[in-house]
């Protein structure tokens, strides 16, 4: 059977969402996905291994994977993150949460436990995904302000708006693709981009089928460029046609950045 839950997490104490590989061998860093997969067998693998008839096969650490909606990066949340994973065992949702919370990190947590057609892969069946990055808009700091990045100097969420318009649909989003990235995906749909104010905090939150490594990040900088060089919102979409990265902006902390939900 294929079940899928929904994951949360604060991404900072973390070298992002996924195992790392290099030569072949796993990295020792830690990673959600090494917690959520640990937690897995505990309650999975145990189990069987209680029963007179297990076999031995299932004491294989790989036995359970954990397969994303996405990878996130070191410091990025998540509130919506999509994850599945197969076994013969059937759960029963209530005990199951309760669980692998009581085993989770006090960092991650999982919720809505519900069985899946095998047909389903937590990211290649997603048709839109939805990030949100804050910040807080503030010449002095606050202790309360936690992780979140300051921008000293005054933005106009009204320019702000207008600049992020010039994203939206489908485009060749090549300006805003990291530089150090192997993968020559670059064409996305963005359906929402908007920004909004709550005290001296910005929210910006975008909506789109696909995002590129550090996109979102990168626009928000080149978001800030246009603000702190008191340059025309249409600087937004000469860049975006440029499709040259170094027309953008810089790409920003992850401190902020938060996968706020994953649609099916």
């Amino acid at each position: 059977m294929r079940y899928a839950i929904s994951v949360q997490y604060i991404g900072k104490n973390y070298s992002g969402s996924q195992i790392q590989f290099e030569n072949g061998k796993e990295l020792e860093a830690p990673t959600i996905q090494g917690e959520l997969e640990k937690a897995l067998r505990t309650l999975i693998l145990s189990g069987r291994k209680a029963k007179s008839n297990t076999p031995a096969k299932y004491n294989n650490n790989r036995q359970i994977r954990a397969i994303f909606s996405g990878r996130t990066d070191k410091g990025v949340n998540s509130l919506g993150q999509v994850v599945h994973f197969d076994t013969d065992e059937t759960i029963v949702a209530s005990k199951f949460l309760y669980q692998m919370n009581e085993i989770l990190p006090d960092d991650i947590s999982v919720s809505d436990l519900r069985e899946v057609d095998e047909s389903f892969h937590a990211q290649k069946s997603a048709i839109k995904r939805h990030y949100r990055f804050e910040f807080i808009n503030r010449r002095c700091k606050n202790a309360f302000d936690g992780d979140l990045m300051r921008v000293k100097y005054p933005t106009d969420a009204v320019r702000m708006q207008k600049s992020l318009d010039y994203l939206l649909g489908e485009h060749d989003f090549s300006s805003f693709k990291s530089s150090g990235t192997l993968n020559p995906s670059k064409i996305c749909i963005i359906y929402e981009a908007k920004v909004s104010k709550a005290g001296d905090k910005v929210i910006i939150d975008i909506v789109g089928n696909r995002f590129l490594y550090n996109m979102v990040r990168t626009i928000v900088g080149t978001l800030l460029f246009i603000e702190g060089h008191n340059l025309q919102p249409e600087h937004m979409k000469d860049v975006l046609d440029a499709k040259d990265r170094r027309k953008a902006g810089m790409t920003v902390s992850p401190h902020g950045l938060t996968l706020m939900k994953v649609m099916y």
